[in-house]
């Protein structure tokens, strides 16, 4: 065997023994000391004598068997209304809808389908704002809705169309304005 192999056996071996001794002093487990740490948790309660609970009330009846009829008794009339001697005012006439000149329909949802008059179109708001005050002092339903960047006033809404032609022609004459009538929706 060469010189230089012999040498590093023996310095192997040299450190393989020297490990061996010092090993088991350094890692001997002396100075470990096992922490006992306090518990917080309580003790369990004491558990609570069973109380055995008697019903009180009496056991009911079955109630299998048909109970006997009762007689009937009269029945008290009803006392007369006090007649007010003083004239009551006539109701006042309902007004005539005429519904079989132009009746209501239903769109295929079943929802009425109604009518509103688009008076007019304005770029400015407050242009719509003053419309929609004059008509709302004439006593006219009205709203308006932005689309777009235009604001436009409607008259409405009612499910005749023939009202709404009537009202476009008065105002026509009223305020000079020539309306277009068009499906309403909530939209």
């Amino acid at each position: 065997m060469n010189e230089a192999l012999r040498k590093r056996l023996i310095g192997a071996a040299a450190v393989v023994v020297a490990a061996l001794v010092v090993f088991p002093l350094l890692f001997s487990g002396d100075g470990y000391r096992e922490r006992h740490l306090p518990s917080n948790i309580p003790e369990a309660p004491a558990l609570p004598e069973v109380v055995e609970i008697v019903p009180e009330a009496p056991q009911l009846e079955t109630t299998e068997a048909v109970a006997p009829p009762t007689e009937p008794r009269p029945i008290e009339p009803m006392p007369a209304p006090e007649v007010v001697s003083e004239e009551a005012p006539a109701p006042a006439p309902l007004p005539d809808l005429k519904l079989h000149e132009d009746p209501p329909v239903l769109d295929q949802q079943n929802v009425p389908v109604a009518w509103t008059l688009q008076l007019a179109s304005f770029r400015d708001e407050s242009n719509a704002k003053a419309l929609r005050k004059k008509l709302v002092a004439a006593g006219h339903k009205v709203y308006s809705r932005r689309i777009g960047d235009l604001v436009k006033v409607y008259v409405g809404p009612d499910v005749q169309r023939t009202r709404l032609e009537a009202l476009q022609t008065e105002l026509k004459s009223d305020f000079g304005l020539n309306g277009i009538i068009v499906r309403f929706t909530t939209q």
